[in-house]
């Protein structure tokens, strides 16, 4: 229901009780934060309103007049109203703190999450963190389904309902034992990596919807034949480097094994693997406390990966 034209803010009956309180228009300004003449023409605004004096100014300060008297007797309610919603505000925003609920694809938990989550805990000591971890898709309808909120996701771009914010940059890698012949090229074709069946993650994972993007973009009537479909980044590391055949992964995931030289990197030639790592939120609904912070944290240029 609309308040009634002559009701004042809430900040000019608030700097009224002040005044009387303190004897001077010049000290509640201060008090206030504010000058002399902005408490003034405050107080002009309020007895506009009431239609008025609310205030006489003497040599020694400012009274009430018997109306702003009871305009101020009227006020006291109000405000103490006022701080009591406040307060109760506060209570809410501080439970909301207490706790934060983060979905993230394998890649993004594994190698970036622990770095962000050092940051986020010298923001926020007291929040409690939650993180559920799965492939792209899950991630997306933990949040569509509010047990999370926010997710990290891998894919190119968000579901229906969700917004998403690019936070870092990655590349994919096609990655093979060192006995394999592919190890021992300079690079392959598209055309070789499309004929080949590799090792891939499971549908819906962020990896493998972006590799089938960038070759389909290439290669439009190109359908993927996995050779093995694995839902574990070590099983596929481990299945790669036994001979198994070439997998698909990201550069951030075979970061050790290619310096330990257990698994070896095959460029491809005419194929662009680089993509976006995405934050994602209910449309609508921008994060707020811990996880705005922490999509701050994943934003900042030092928090993304270095490109391959």
């Amino acid at each position: 229901m609309p308040l009634p034209p002559r009701v004042p803010d809430l900040t000019a009956l608030d700097l009224l009780l002040s005044v009387i309180e303190l004897g001077s228009l010049g000290r509640a300004a201060e008090a206030h934060g504010i000058t002399q003449p902005s408490a003034s023409s405050r107080i002009r605004h309020l007895e506009k309103l009431v239609g008025l004096p609310v205030l006489e100014r003497t040599t020694l300060g400012s009274r009430p007049t018997p109306a702003g008297s009871l305009v101020a007797e009227w006020a006291r309610t109000v405000i103490d109203a006022a701080q009591q919603l406040g307060a109760g505000i506060d209570t809410l925003r501080a439970e909301r703190d207490s706790h934060l609920h983060v979905a993230a694809s394998q890649t993004i938990a594994e190698y970036l999450f622990p770095r962000w989550l050092m940051s986020l805990r010298a923001r926020t000591p007291g929040t409690s963190i939650a993180l559920r971890s799965g492939n792209s898709a899950e991630v997306a309808q933990a949040v569509l389904e509010g047990r999370a909120e926010i997710g990290f996701i891998e894919s190119p771009r968000a579901p229906k309902g969700l917004e998403s914010r690019l936070v870092a940059r990655d590349r994919l890698v096609v990655v093979v034992a060192p006995g394999h012949p592919w190890a021992r090229r300079t690079a392959i074709t598209l055309d070789e990596l499309a004929a080949t069946p590799l090792i891939h993650r499971e549908a819906g994972s962020g990896t493998r919807t972006s590799f089938e993007r960038a070759v389909t973009a290439q290669l439009p009537d190109w359908r993927t034949a996995p050779l093995l479909e694995l839902s574990s980044t070590t099983a596929i590391k481990t299945a790669a480097a036994s001979g198994a055949g070439p997998a698909v992964l990201s550069s951030l995931a075979v970061q050790a094994e290619l310096a330990s030289a257990t698994l070896r990197a095959v460029p491809i030639t005419g194929l662009d693997l680089s993509r976006s790592l995405r934050a994602i939120w209910p449309t609508g609904r921008r994060p707020t406390g811990p996880a705005r912070d922490l999509y701050a944290i994943a934003h900042r240029p030092e928090a993304a990966p270095a490109r391959a």
